[in-house]
């Protein structure tokens, strides 16, 4: 037996659910294929905590998308500190915006994307692993384990940075490795963030503190990878005490609710977004360093993009439309990724003539309210 389907998305994470939940008013037949289907979440903190920005968040609202069990805190303003007393601040009300960002973890949106997927009459669940891919000239066919066959006009790779259908297709990518991972946990506070989000550029890493509903913060310490096996084998205590110092004790003490753990900081391109019948989006076609919390953003907004340039209907695999939307989405991603990349670089610079200029260069920013309300406003979209 072989299925049919108009787009098949594989990989069900908070890309390819999006976008799946994206196409639930077009004229196509959607099946998402993802092995591991999220399962409900506990009252338990997730440590995999996201930055979404007022945009992709009033556009998962509207896609019903954004609600229980989501857990959500607005971010009110950011205080940015150099190495040698540099200083930026954001205020969500010196421009008008109702807040900057909102922080919230993973697993529950995740789950709140598969609840309002289920309303959806024209996407089915598949819970099975790919295993190869028979490329044709009009329709590709996936085999999945278990012995089933689906057609699509449009494969659509939401598999990650590690993307299964990107190898299958041969696509490369070009890899910049920071030599770094981001550490991350989450902690109760001594004292009320206050909605305020915290980052400091250490001459060795960088340190952002993110604000939770309540007296809680999830933090991402991009390290260097030399570090990373110490700042993972120390008790809750003492990684607890060592954060709390690092950020200069602006919260009180600090105590830990969920293990620290690392990911690698890799930023990645892939060679290729598009083929006749298969695109490449999210962290399947390229990631960033976490430092401005724009991965899971850039992600959504290559959902926003491609939906809308599908909602005409048509054949979703025509290898001209997916062109133009390379194109439309070449800028914002190479613009993120040479901006993240190279403050990465700038603030780990130890020459003392570079350290004087970055901190200067914050502080000149930080008093130009122009350039930072065009900042701000380009971030929230």
């Amino acid at each position: 037996m072989m299925d049919r389907f108009d787009i098949v998305i594989i990989g069900g994470g908070l890309t390819g659910a999006a976008f799946a939940l994206a196409l639930k008013n077009s004229p196509y037949r959607v099946a998402l294929v993802e092995p591991r289907p999220p399962q409900a979440p506990t009252e338990d903190w997730d440590a995999r905590i996201y930055a979404y920005s007022p945009g992709n968040v009033n556009w998962l609202k509207a896609l019903a998308g954004w609600a229980e069990p989501v857990r959500a805190q607005a971010v009110q303003a950011m205080r940015i500190f150099g190495d040698e007393g540099g200083r930026l601040n954001f205020d969500a009300l010196e421009t008008g915006l109702p807040e900057l960002a909102w922080i919230a973890e993973n697993g529950r949106l995740q789950f709140a994307l598969w609840q309002a997927l289920s309303l959806a009459p024209n996407v089915e669940f598949i819970a099975a692993e790919p295993e190869a891919v028979a490329w044709g000239e009009g329709r590709h066919t996936l085999h999945l384990a278990g012995g089933q066959y689906i057609e699509a006009d449009l494969l659509v790779g939401a598999d990650g940075a590690s993307s299964w259908l990107r190898q299958q297709a041969g696509i490369g990518c070009t890899i910049d490795d920071q030599h770094q991972a981001g550490v991350v946990a989450n902690f109760e506070t001594e004292k009320p963030h206050r909605g305020i989000a915290w980052q400091w550029f250490r001459q060795d890493s960088i340190l952002a503190y993110l604000p939770l509903p309540g007296r809680r913060i999830a933090i991402v310490w991009s390290t260097h990878e030399d570090a990373v096996a110490g700042r993972l084998a120390q008790s809750a205590d003492e990684f607890a005490a060592e954060v709390t110092e690092a950020g200069h004790r602006v919260l009180g003490r600090l105590r830990q609710i969920t293990p620290q753990v690392a990911f690698p900081l890799k930023i990645r391109r892939a060679k290729e977004w598009v083929r006749p019948g298969l695109v490449l989006i999210g962290d399947a076609a390229h990631t960033v360093h976490p430092l401005a919390g724009q991965g899971v953003n850039l992600g959504f907004r290559d959902c926003r993009r491609l939906a809308e340039m599908l909602a005409s209907g048509g054949n979703p695999g025509a290898i001209g439309r997916l062109q133009a939307y390379s194109v439309r989405r070449l800028e914002d991603v190479a613009t993120m990724q040479f901006t993240t990349g190279g403050l990465k670089r700038l603030f780990t610079n130890a020459d003392p003539v570079v350290r004087a200029l970055r901190n200067t260069g914050l502080g000149l920013t930080n008093g130009q309210d122009w350039l930072k309300q065009a900042l701000m406003r380009h971030a929230v979209q």
